[in-house]
């Protein structure tokens, strides 16, 4: 944390480059190179000027004609002095600079260490902090809104809500435990306790079911599309990708293997899943095939099921053996032909398509985008998407759980604070409120951009 830190903050090869520098020597450092003196800069200023090498002597050698942007302590984003030098994007340019201020006292900054430091600097929780990384990695309009959100400390927010209520809880049952001789004496209400601790519960358990939605969303949402062979599942996926991504053949069996791309439905990204047709064989790859047309079943989230024409019995039961719980499509394909009735099956949503020619193609996606059931979301709303997250609000609804389960059975103030003050300190342990242990912030932080 006494280091003077620099780092590239963008991509070499383009037509500007941006380099950081954070730390107590920052614009003493740069003032060494720069064809200007930094150290009495205003904050918040931008000053153009060269950055050169052997500044000392009469003609110093120009490396590039630059802008410095100037931040002070505590108002930039690590809460240190610091400073972006904007030049062009050249590898060399870029690579000179950086040696230049490494010679001058710089270091290279770890994988997320202006973060990092903006974290430890109070500059913002853990919870934001991590959601930085998901603003970087941000694929589509949702995952960009959820993690904006995030980062503004909308869910920082609900989590103080919860933590004062606790804190308020926690208080007046120690402050009973002080007063424990007087047995007559009770400062906490144990019916409004009651009351409070069970919309502390339901707020929790809203947000830990959250996760599932919100890592369907970064991840993709998984879509099966499954049939028997030859009913069209690989002309439909290279219809929905708009691109010729699985090889389709009259010849049974040409889908092996699973094969996977994504598109993006109205700002959420879907995960599509080609399959190997359903069918009895005896060939023994064709047999892994479908095996693991089963496994895609159980890891998606939807199901389109592909038909031409009235399923028999038998492959009806098979495809109900492995949908449970899963979002069902039915997808009444070849609708150009005539001898294709169609059929109406399991209350099911379906859609009647040509993917051959595109017919119905649009009312098919409107179909998958509303089997997601994805909320429409304000930009306050939250939507957990981290499993460290995920798992701290689940142990702290376990421990409210028990306080519910101890108010019930009458259990002295006592063992109700002790699991009160575990939630506390689980719900903490997502923002950092308490003393993170550094391997849990290493783990953090290791997978951020090195500019961040």
């Amino acid at each position: 944390m006494n280091d003077t830190i620099c780092a590239l903050g963008t991509a070499p090869g383009g037509a500007l480059g941006i380099i950081r520098i954070s730390g107590a020597q920052a614009l003493e450092i740069l003032s060494r190179i720069f064809t200007k003196n930094l150290t009495t800069a205003q904050p918040n200023t931008i000053h153009y000027g060269h950055i050169v090498e052997n500044l000392a002597i009469q003609f110093p050698q120009v490396i590039d004609e630059v802008l410095v942007s100037v931040f002070r302590a505590p108002h930039s984003y690590t809460g240190e002095d610091s400073a972006e030098i904007s030049c062009h994007g050249s590898r060399y340019i870029l690579n000179k600079i950086l040696e230049l201020l490494i010679q001058n006292g710089c270091r290279m900054a770890e994988p997320g260490e202006f973060t990092q430091r903006a974290y430890l600097n109070g500059k913002m929780d853990l919870s934001q902090a991590e959601a930085v990384a998901d603003l970087i990695a941000s694929s589509n309009h949702a995952t960009h809104q959820i993690a904006m959100s995030q980062l503004r400390g909308h869910f920082s927010s609900q989590l103080a809500q919860l933590r004062e209520q606790l804190l308020k809880l926690t208080s007046l049952l120690e402050l009973e435990l002080d007063f424990s001789d007087h047995e007559d004496l009770e400062f906490a209400d144990r019916s409004e306790l009651k009351e409070l601790t069970k919309t502390i519960n339901n707020h929790i358990t809203r947000l830990a079911h959250s996760f599932e939605t919100g890592k369907a969303i970064k991840q993709g949402i998984p879509v099966a599309i499954i049939g028997k062979t030859n009913v069209g599942k690989s002309t439909l996926l290279n219809r929905l990708l708009h691109e010729d991504r699985a090889i389709v053949s009259d010849i049974h069996g040409t889908t092996r293997d699973t094969i996977e791309d994504t598109m993006e439905l109205q700002g959420v990204t879907f995960r599509f899943i080609d399959t190997a047709g359903i069918r009895q064989t005896t060939d023994e790859v064709e047999q892994i095939g479908i095996e693991r047309t089963y496994q895609a079943i159980q890891k998606a989230r939807i199901v389109l099921w592909i038909i031409d024409n009235q399923p028999s019995t038998e492959e009806t039961n098979d495809i109900l053996q492995h949908i449970e719980n899963k979002k069902l499509i039915i997808v009444n394909n070849k609708i150009d032909k005539l001898n294709n009735n169609g059929c109406n099956l399991l209350n099911s949503p379906t859609v009647h398509i040509s993917a051959k020619f595109g017919t119905g193609i649009d009312i098919l996606e409107q179909a998958i985008y509303q089997a997601a059931d994805i909320p429409t979301l304000s930009d306050t709303d939250v939507i957990v998407t981290n499993a460290r997250h995920y798992d701290a609000l689940v142990r702290a609804q376990q421990s409210i759980q028990r306080v519910i389960d101890g108010l019930e059975q009458q259990l002295s103030g006592d063992l109700l604070s002790e699991d009160l003050r575990l939630a506390l300190e689980q719900l903490s342990e997502i923002t950092g409120g308490q003393i993170t242990p550094n391997e849990v912030l290493e783990n953090i932080f290791k997978n951020f951009c090195v500019g961040k």
